[in-house]
């Protein structure tokens, strides 16, 4: 099973919230997921982020590949393979 760390996007329309989810890389991006480990707000300035680290190194040592968007996100928050 491909585990990827991605974004679920919430919120209204034009409005949109995120959370930073572990889910299977075939299911749909607002499905079902494994895990949430954390939220991501654009519409904030600047773009607010929180991330439960101890469970994104988990997921991470555990082979999860992380998205392009949310591994900018781990970069900023300092979270590294």
């Amino acid at each position: 099973m491909a585990v990827k760390i991605r974004l679920r996007r919430m919120g209204q329309k034009k409005a949109p919230f995120y959370r930073i989810v572990v889910a299977d890389s075939r299911s749909p991006r607002d499905g079902r997921c494994i895990e949430e480990i954390g939220t991501y707000d654009p519409n904030k300035e600047p773009s607010e982020f929180k991330v439960n680290e101890e469970l994104a190194k988990k997921w991470l040592a555990n082979g999860a590949q992380p998205t392009e968007v949310v591994g900018k996100i781990f970069k900023a928050a300092g979270i590294e393979k």
